[in-house]
């Protein structure tokens, strides 16, 4: 590879303003899609340089440089070899680093915080109780919510491989040293990592390379997981043996585009040897070789495609550092990739941007108190317009029906299109096909197929309908019947088959994608209360798009059990027909799409708890159900029995299809007449949520299963909420859907869009089917 350039691939970047001096050492931080935060380094060359702990912004959009010196509190001292990392956004921490003469800087954590503005931003050292870290240069800072990681590094004696792990969603804060079992990465100085955001590696710590205690350069990949019981683990990278190996190196940096972890520049054993870019996929073990960048001691970052280095030296002058910035399409090394999604959102006026982490009290270790926001956010209908102020409004609550008898229907919006991205895996290519937030009033119809004839057209083969199930399926098995969550979280309640409305409040409030300007799943979990099918026309684009998501983001997606995911009741009710209808097949086939759906509802969760403080199922509390740990208890696969005959299966009935009284005032467990086809089925009173609650530390019962006309209701004195999402129930009552945005300071904010015209179409319901099959009125008058 020696004497290969990058001319083709690289563009050398002209910036404007205040531009800090040629460095090296020192880090650069995307703070947000268009900021990134340099701090630090050593100027001058190697033979006569100084430390520095300056602070400067690059506008990327603009390309100008200006220098933050206007911010309070107290700013870290001047540093070299340090880390950092953003950890909300507009705000980034750093650790570390070397300050000259052998000197290491204090084990301090500071925090920059520019939220307000470059002018009006502040530094603050976090307050941390315990051990630290310790001083250290060389090491690596990464922020996997909400743990912040700090690995390896030197602390002046020696290389070190421990990994210090710091919560900071948990007050009072503190490092823990992460005792982690099986293989690890030798100590290591001057390594890089990165954290991988799809993929099978999504959610891992990727380290790559570095220089061990006796000066020999590595080129092994390790990824350090989190698993949902806590523990952490270490897992070596493969690389295949038939395939060209990584150079050894260290001083360099990485990042992933994708899948696709990006190593740039650094030295190796070989003084002046040039070292190509070279690209690890995690998905096929493949390392590829690319022509060379020639830099080291540098710092890098992304934006969607395009990789930015900048700073460091270059092979023809090892001893003088620079102060260019070079931009890199990647996309013509990869080709077209999906670009990762960034690592800290953009700052949105309708999500918690006041926490941040030093204003949380030292002495205050106590899960913050549930309260329900006094404001709506409603989607008001209406024609499209880029002016999101017109068409997304505040509304307070006490004023909300009036609101939306005043709002009325209105017309649909005009179609925005929206670029596909090829992915070749059958949840990539369900995900890509009906994912269309921007199309969802001009949509093909989605054809379902046994072979695709027309690559133009909507179409989805059964086969990959079946594999999609049966990926789910084992996913689901995996997963306790109650999950433990983390804030912040979006909850969805019953869908019904209406899977325009799906698209309509992912389009306005956001969707679970990786895709700049409206993915969030960096950001928030997605949790679905059940009841994703029939009655609606589009029951099979409602289950196979949520199936796909779940695939791609497993621990992100959390679906629960309603109960229409069963088989006694989704034969009558839509489902049964629909798989008939459209994909040709047989219910009572045990291979069919139908049969394998049903296999698959019997491993979901029952039941959701979101820190430890709300819990979420689809109907409601059981006189059999005492504690959490009764439903964890129970064996999968469920199979519901609708004539109860154990204090379990009546249990089971009761998540699925309890209600709460109608009246406050009624007390108790009492047979439900409105939904006594079974038998067995009953309602509970206020009294029974405040005891299930109190016994179990809970402070919010969120449910679904009933339409409400408003998309959600509260129930004050049982600290209770019901939430519906589809729109105009059946075709008939004109009722708003909603969706619940959880923050982190557990703050409850409902998000509601309204009925379009000519939404009864999308329902399969008509007069004599509702005489067969009656839709359960909503819990308020319609208006």
């Amino acid at each position: 590879m020696k004497g290969l350039r990058a001319e083709k691939i690289v563009q050398r970047i002209e910036t404007s303003g205040q531009a800090p001096q040629a460095r090296f050492g020192h880090t650069v931080t995307a703070i947000s899609k268009t900021k990134v935060i340099l701090f630090g380094g050593a100027i001058g060359d190697t033979g006569k340089y100084s430390i520095t702990g300056d602070t400067f912004c690059f506008d990327i959009a603009g390309r100008t440089w200006s220098r933050i010196d206007r911010v309070t509190g107290l700013a870290p001292s001047a540093r070299a070899a340090h880390a950092s990392c953003a950890v909300e956004g507009l705000q980034l921490v750093i650790y570390g680093g070397a300050t000259g003469g052998g000197s290491l800087a204090s084990d301090d954590l500071y925090l920059l915080d520019l939220r307000k503005g470059d002018d009006e931003g502040s530094w603050m050292i976090v307050p941390v109780v315990g051990s630290t870290p310790g001083r250290r240069y060389g090491h690596s800072l990464i922020f996997i919510k909400p743990h912040l990681l700090a690995f390896g590094g030197n602390t002046g004696n020696e290389s070190v491989n421990d990994v210090w792990s710091l919560n900071v969603e948990k007050s009072p804060f503190s490092w823990n040293k992460l005792e982690i079992q099986g293989d690890s990465p030798k100590p290591r100085v001057y390594h890089s990592a990165c954290l991988c955001t799809t993929g099978s590696a999504m959610g891992m710590m990727v380290i790559f390379g570095g220089r061990t205690n006796d000066q020999s350069a590595l080129n092994d990949t390790w990824g350090l997981r989190r698993h949902r019981d806590g523990r952490w683990d270490w897992v070596r990278a493969p690389y295949k043996n038939t395939a060209e190996q990584a150079f050894s190196r260290y001083q360099h940096t990485s990042l992933f585009i994708g899948s696709k972890m990006l190593v740039l520049g650094g030295r190796t054993n070989q003084v002046g040897e040039v070292v190509p870019v070279e690209a690890y996929d995690t998905e096929s073990s493949e390392w590829v070789k690319f022509p060379s960048i020639q830099r080291f001691r540098h710092s890098s970052w992304t934006l969607d495609s395009e990789v930015y280095i900048h700073g460091g030296f270059e092979n023809e002058t090892p001893n003088i550092p620079t102060d260019s910035i070079v931009k890199l399409d990647s996309s013509k090394l990869l080709g077209r990739t999906e670009p990762a999604p960034r690592s800290i959102p953009e700052p949105k006026i309708n999500l918690d941007q006041n926490r941040t982490i030093p204003r949380v009290s030292r002495a205050a270790n106590k899960t913050p108190e549930i309260r329900l926001a006094s404001n709506v956010i409603v989607l008001m209908g209406g024609e499209q317009n880029d002016d999101y102020s017109e068409t997304v409004k505040k509304v307070p609550i006490d004023r909300l029906q009036e609101e939306g008898k005043r709002l009325g229907v209105k017309p649909l919006p005009p179609s925005v299109s929206k670029p596909q991205t090829a992915i070749e895996s059958p949840s990539g290519i369900i995900v890509d096909m009906l994912l269309k937030t921007h199309d969802w009033n001009n949509l093909p119809e989605v054809k379902f197929v046994k072979t695709a004839t027309d690559l133009n057209r909507m179409q989805i083969k059964k086969d990959s309908i079946i594999s999609l199930i049966q990926e789910c399926e084992e996913l689901m098995k995996q997963e306790p019947n109650v999950i433990r969550m983390r804030a912040p979280v979006k909850i969805f309640g019953s869908l019904n088959g209406q899977y325009i409305d799906l698209l309509r409040i992912f389009e306005n409030y956001g969707e679970p994608s990786e895709h700049l300007g409206d993915g969030d799943i960096e950001s928030f979990d997605y949790l679905f209360l059940g009841d994703y099918i029939d009655r609606g026309s589009r029951s099979l684009e409602t289950i196979c798009l949520l199936m796909a998501l779940k695939v791609k983001y497993p621990d992100q997606i959390i679906m629960l059990r309603g109960h229409h995911e069963d088989q006694q009741i989704n034969i009558h009710y839509g489902l049964a027909q629909e798989c008939r209808a459209r994909l040709d097949e047989d219910p009572a086939d045990s291979s069919s799409v139908f049969a394998s759906l049903n296999r698959m509802f019997e491993y979901m969760p029952l039941c959701a708890i979101i820190e430890d403080k709300i819990i979420c199922l689809h109907g409601g509390i059981s006189q059999n159900l005492r504690t959490i740990e009764d439903l964890e208890v129970l064996q999968k696969p469920i199979i519901i029995n609708h004539l109860p005959q154990t204090p379990e299966q009546q249990a089971i009935m009761d998540i699925l299809w309890a209600d709460p009284c109608e009246n406050e005032r009624e007390l108790g467990f009492k047979p439900h007449s409105a939904r006594s086809i079974f038998g067995n089925i009953f309602k509970f009173g206020v009294d029974r949520v405040q005891k299930f609650l109190s016994d179990n530390k809970l402070g919010c019962l969120v449910r679904s299963h009933e339409c409400v006309m408003e998309g959600f209701e509260r129930n004050i004195p049982a600290e209770m909420i019901t939430l519906f999402s589809a729109t105009d129930y059946c075709g008939k009552y004109k009722n708003a859907g909603a969706i619940l945005l959880v923050k982190r300071n557990l703050e409850i904010v409902p998000k509601i869009i309204y009925p379009l015209n000519g939404s009864a179409a999308s329902w399969i319901e008509n007069e004599d089917s509702l005489r067969l099959r009656p839709a359960t009125p909503p819990r308020w008058k319609p208006r």
